[in-house]
């Protein structure tokens, strides 16, 4: 007999023989009936073990939970009042005829499909906590993205082509992964953090279009949303500029979202410049689900006496914000003091607020502690270019650029989540017209925002942090999901890019010598972008952590709980390396 899915099977296959195979869910006796759900990963059905089959009972007696099963049997429809309509199975039932033990199981460490699970143990355990509905329908969903990205890419005449792993350490902005060589002693590959020289020269190979499903790694400090290593949907090219990519990109999107989201979804890719997001939002990122937004106050307060506001007019490094809250005078001064807590993590000194109690009187509808170091006429200005509504409360910070950029964009998206000011979907948004260099903090050394393979708009003037490149980036309810850029093509264009980081001669051809050489022979324009593909899971499957759309994730600390690595090397194999390590003290 041919196997059925335990999850699948209905009324339409009443007084039908079958078999089905899985895992035990849950055991119950009663009254000297035996009952088991058994699980596959279509879901649950439950099988009757009767007395009158006594060499199957007896065998059934043994039953435990996550035994392995194979069971042939009648389905039955339930009796009246029997039902239970939280599985999709629960009008009928399995009698049992026969029974296979196929292995049996210990105790678990925990129960399958139980949400209290603490992470570390579901992590060391892996094997089991993948068995749950919840990591199965991550994973299967995984699968189908990707397979609905090959098919996509595939009708576009795409070529897949994989690149190496074992690779020439470069610099792209974060620490390489490094293997030693055992036949060049002495000597050191480094894991990819991208195949961008290798899909640039690929164009330079004339292959046209190239994807590919890389799997990349970065040694950096992690979070929720980051691993040591990834996968990324990789694309390159040639004879593409900005607007084709982000053609292509946007037809990938829209046919991932019918097939796997919403069959009738349109979606909408407007184009925000960077400047205008820092400026907008304090961010490169920004989620438009939330409709709070900044607003520079800077020329208001050109003459003010207020010494915290004074200290940051007509000064380029620093500015004035105003981030109006709808309905907001409800907040309470706990909620306020919270928010300047969450402000000064990111360096802010403070909070102030203007509660709104009527917008249309200034003088008595406006309440803060700092109301009496403002003249009437500012706080006028204030209110009307703000616009709040009576009920609105508004917060201020004035420092540098930075601490109020990244203060103010976490206290939006704090706000936006506390108060269920977020619109429900999918939002996405470029952000283009992105610097090439910013300068190394407290240097005036420049350093690649993207990496060093971005084209700039011009290459007619010095380069520095004013200078625009051709990057783009697409981002998702605030999160980014992918970037890219038009890439040099011509060996000058590149030097000089290299010459602006301050990278000497023996530099360059140290680390950048074949590359160089293959700009020499007849490079193509092209250009290309990387999607975060365990980041659009995450977000199309509304997860909090990356780790749940990852098979065999690493913790936050880079370790895997389940194989415990990383582990100390055999003494042998280090001399074999020519390595020797050097335990730092504890």
């Amino acid at each position: 007999m041919q196997r059925s899915y335990c999850g699948l099977i209905d009324l339409k296959s009443v007084e039908e023989n079958l078999v089905i195979k899985g895992w035990v869910n849950t055991r119950r006796d009663h009254g000297g009936v035996i009952f088991i759900d058994l699980r596959d990963h279509t879901g649950l059905v439950q099988v009757v073990f009767n007395p009158e089959e006594r060499e199957i009972f007896e065998a059934a007696q043994a039953i435990r939970s996550e035994y392995v099963l194979e069971v042939c049997g009648i389905v039955k429809k339930r009796l009246d009042g029997t039902d239970n309509p939280e599985m999709s199975t629960g009008k009928i039932e399995i009698v049992a005829k026969d029974l296979t033990i196929l292995n049996t199981s210990k105790t678990t460490p925990f129960k399958v499909n139980d949400e209290a699970t603490n992470e570390d143990l579901r992590l060391q355990y892996r094997y089991i906590d993948l068995r749950s509905t919840y990591m199965q329908d991550n994973l299967r969903f995984r699968s189908k993205l990707f397979s609905t990205i090959r098919n996509h890419l595939s009708d576009m005449e795409f070529n897949e082509i994989e690149t190496p792993i074992l690779t020439k350490p470069t610099p792209e902005g974060a620490r390489d992964y490094i293997v030693p060589s055992r036949v060049h002693k002495g000597s050191f590959f480094a894991l990819p953090q991208s195949p961008q020289l290798f899909k640039q020269m690929l164009m330079m190979s004339g292959l046209d279009k190239y994807y590919q499903i890389a799997k990349c790694f970065r040694d950096e400090d992690l979070r929720a949303d980051r691993q040591p290593e990834f996968t990324q949907l990789d694309i390159e090219c040639s004879f593409y500029n900005e607007e084709d990519i982000m053609h292509l990109s946007e037809s990938l999107m829209q046919k991932i979202f019918t097939e796997l989201i919403d069959k009738d979804v349109t979606l909408k890719f407007p184009k925000i410049s960077y400047k205008e997001s820092m400026e907008r939002y304090g961010c490169d990122k920004p989620d438009l689900r939330n409709p709070l937004h900044l607003v520079d106050i800077s020329d208001y307060l050109v003459n003010t006496d207020f010494k915290v506001f004074k200290d940051c007019v007509n000064n380029s490094n620093k500015r004035i914000v105003a981030l109006n809250i709808p309905d907001g005078s409800k907040l309470t001064r706990k909620n306020i003091d919270d928010y300047t807590d969450l402000v000064k993590t990111f360096g802010a000194k403070g909070l102030a607020y203007f509660k709104v109690e009527d917008s249309n009187n200034t003088d008595t509808g406006i309440s803060s502690p700092i109301k009496k170091f403002l003249s009437s006429k500012e706080i006028d200005a204030i209110i009307k270019s703000v616009q709040p509504s009576s009920g609105d409360l508004i917060f201020f910070s004035a420092d540098t650029a930075d601490i109020v950029n990244s203060s103010m964009s976490a206290l939006i998206s704090k706000v936006g989540s506390d108060l269920s000011l977020l619109k429900s979907g999918f939002e996405f948004a470029w952000i283009i017209d992105y610097p090439m260099f910013e300068y190394e903090k407290g240097t005036t050394n420049l350093t690649s925002l993207h990496h060093p393979f971005t084209s700039p708009v011009s290459n007619d003037q010095d380069f520095n942090d004013q200078t625009l490149s051709r990057a783009y980036d697409l981002t998702l309810n605030g999160n980014e999901i992918g970037g890219g850029s038009v890439r040099i093509h011509e060996k000058s264009e590149q030097l000089k890019v290299f010459h602006a980081l301050k990278l000497t001669d023996s530099e360059i051809e140290s680390k950048f010598g074949f590359f160089l050489k293959s700009l020499e022979y007849g490079c193509p324009p092209h250009a290309g972008i990387a999607f975060g593909l365990d980041r659009i899971v995450m977000l199309l499957r509304g997860l909090s952590s990356i780790r749940d759309t990852i098979a065999f994730p690493k913790t936050q600390s880079s370790s895997c709980l389940l194989t415990e690595a990383p582990t100390e090397i055999d003494l042998e194999q280090l001399k074999e390396l020519a390595i020797k390590t050097n335990k730092p003290k504890t």
